[in-house]
């Protein structure tokens, strides 16, 4: 049986991260843990309770009132985070919500209290997990780090089509304008911004299809893998 390890997916913003750790979880039959939707989901509660993300003591008093989770949806078999015990993969991905994140996720707390989680998720190996500093901060040390990137317009064209099913309102200028903002707060934050591991592969899924990106990330798995196996 292969030794497990852990892949770290890093990247900027609509990129199809998720969609891939998704893929190579179920492939590995590893668990994925979706950082950003745990982002999403404490943003979701800065939201329903007004909280005003300037007040540090106000953040932190919020923090002490969320728990976060995990659950297998039962027809997809996918994992959906859950916010106090409710399940909010329906919500999180709302552009109100979308506006908000790259904001709340730039706080030191905010960040130190999900970094903390995720590495307790990842003590025994065998997880996928990405987000924006998975290689960097939370996993510095995964076996595996990958860093997606592609096109600009590409990724806007991606999310527009996510996101108008939900919300058929929504204009292309409106995406593009959210991912160009989420692409500089991320990537200009004070705390852990992000960047490109060192020790990154770096995957353009530009042209790929789904099928394409998976099999290239899987042949990347087996490779290290392999390398573990004669060391």
């Amino acid at each position: 049986m292969e030794e497990k390890i852990i892949i770290a997916i890093d990247g900027h913003s609509s990129c199809g991260k998720s969609t891939l750790a998704k893929d190579l979880a179920k492939e590995l039959e590893y668990r994925h843990i979706d950082s950003g939707a745990m982002y999403r989901a404490i943003t979701l509660y800065m939201l329903r309770n007004n909280v005003n993300i300037t007040h540090e003591e106000e953040v932190k008093a919020a923090l002490d009132s969320i728990c976060l989770s995990f659950t297998t949806n039962e027809k997809t078999h996918r994992s959906e985070i859950c916010l106090n015990g409710e399940n909010v993969a329906h919500l999180i991905h709302d552009m109100i919500v979308a506006d908000k994140v790259s904001d709340v996720a730039a706080l030191k707390d905010v960040r130190h209290f999900a970094v903390k989680q995720q590495q307790d998720m990842g003590v025994d190996k065998g997880i996928v997990m990405d987000g924006r500093d998975i290689g960097t901060v939370v996993f510095p040390d995964a076996e595996l780090k990958l860093f997606m990137t592609a096109d600009m317009d590409v990724r806007a064209k991606r999310r527009f089509q996510e996101v108008y099913e939900k919300n058929p309102n929504i204009t292309y200028e409106e995406v593009m304008a959210n991912i160009q903002m989420r692409d500089y707060i991320d990537s200009n934050r004070e705390e852990s911004p992000l960047t490109q591991a060192a020790d990154a592969v770096v995957l353009n899924n530009s042209h790929m299809t789904r099928e394409e990106q998976l099999k290239t990330a899987m042949g990347w798995v087996h490779e290290r893998v392999a390398k573990m196996a004669v060391s």
